[in-house]
């Protein structure tokens, strides 16, 4: 698992690895795909397999992963060079894109809102999302709890200069949430799904009919030119991953439990949430490019972005044979 401190050492390989020769000449082919993961989903399960790997064994590529506990932080690393290709919610690529990273949609996916929430303590006196004024609530700046937050903060009339936030990593948040130091944690699955078992633990409300559950791979920019070619093929190649687990739900249940050591009963309540389907690959349809617009305005105007950004300038369409 990537810290902050070995995010920078990456950034700081990917600097030297930027010192490229004169002249304007195209750089070869890479020889290493170089991959960004957080341990769930469809890239858990390539890894696991080997999939990418076997892919591209016959070219003399070979697969590299490094693994983050959010989006921000690997997205940080991407767009400085120092990843090739990743995984995101909706927010982090706002932040890239307002800090002129070097990178580009490729793909996208879709997952279940109901996988998103907002927990507190069982025995809080929070029942309502009104209840949350003035009180402690924990999200990853950048990420995409901090859409759901602002958005559920809405629905129940705040915003969040009504609240204390506070901008704490996944692991950081949950133990801020054990030990009672926060009042409220706006999170993604598994922990919420975690959060459901937990007698400790209440849901207060799901981002459901409340936010679209769009996510998104990301490369590189300068990978992306010089490997245009490998991009559709990293896709298929994921999708085809997908679709195999999700025909063989038992067996993916089983087999990312053991990845992320989530238990098995944990792991098929979130891949049983309405419109999961770790199949669903695809480039951007118009749909993603305008949701991703529309809130990238919103943040701007709510001045959580420091700058209007124009979400299609970087987004990547494969050529046509």
């Amino acid at each position: 698992m990537v810290t902050r401190r070995q995010t920078l050492g990456l950034l700081g390989a990917a600097a030297a690895a930027a010192i490229l020769p004169s002249g304007g000449k195209a750089r070869a082919a890479t020889k290493q795909l170089r991959i960004g993961w957080q341990k769930n989903g469809v890239l858990a399960l390539a890894k696991s397999q080997g999939a990418l790997e076997k892919r591209f064994a016959s070219r003399g590529i070979s697969v590299t992963w490094s693994e983050f506990t959010s989006g921000p932080p690997l997205l940080e690393a991407l767009g400085a060079g120092a990843l090739d290709f990743g995984p995101t919610g909706d927010v982090p690529p706002l932040f890239a894109q307002a800090a002129k990273g070097n990178l580009l949609y490729v793909g996208t996916y879709r997952g279940s809102s109901a996988g998103s929430a907002i927990l507190v303590h069982a025995d809080s006196d929070i029942k309502a999302l009104a209840d949350l004024k003035g009180k402690r609530i924990a999200f990853k700046r950048g990420s995409s709890a901090h859409n759901v937050t602002v958005k559920l903060l809405r629905k129940g009339g705040l915003s969040l200069a009504d609240v204390t936030p506070l901008d704490l990593a996944p692991p950081d948040a949950a133990a801020a949430f054990k030990n009672g130091s926060i009042d409220a944690w706006s999170i993604w699955d598994p922990y919420t799904a975690i959060a459901q078992n937990d007698p400790q633990t209440r849901v207060l409300t799901t981002a459901e009919g409340v936010v679209d559950s769009w996510s998104y791979f990301l490369a590189n920019g300068d990978f992306t030119q010089d490997n245009g070619d490998l991009i559709p093929e990293i896709l298929d190649e994921l999708r085809n991953v997908g679709n195999v687990a999700q025909a063989n739900f038992d067996q993916t249940v089983k087999q990312l439990a053991s990845i992320t050591g989530v238990p098995e009963e944990i792991t098929r309540v979130t891949l049983s949430r309405r419109n999961a389907n770790l199949g669903a690959i695809s480039t951007l349809p118009d749909e993603a490019v305008a949701y991703q617009q529309s809130l990238a305005d919103e943040f701007y105007s709510l001045k959580i972005i420091p700058r209007k950004l124009t979400i299609a300038d970087i987004v990547w369409r494969p050529k046509q044979s």
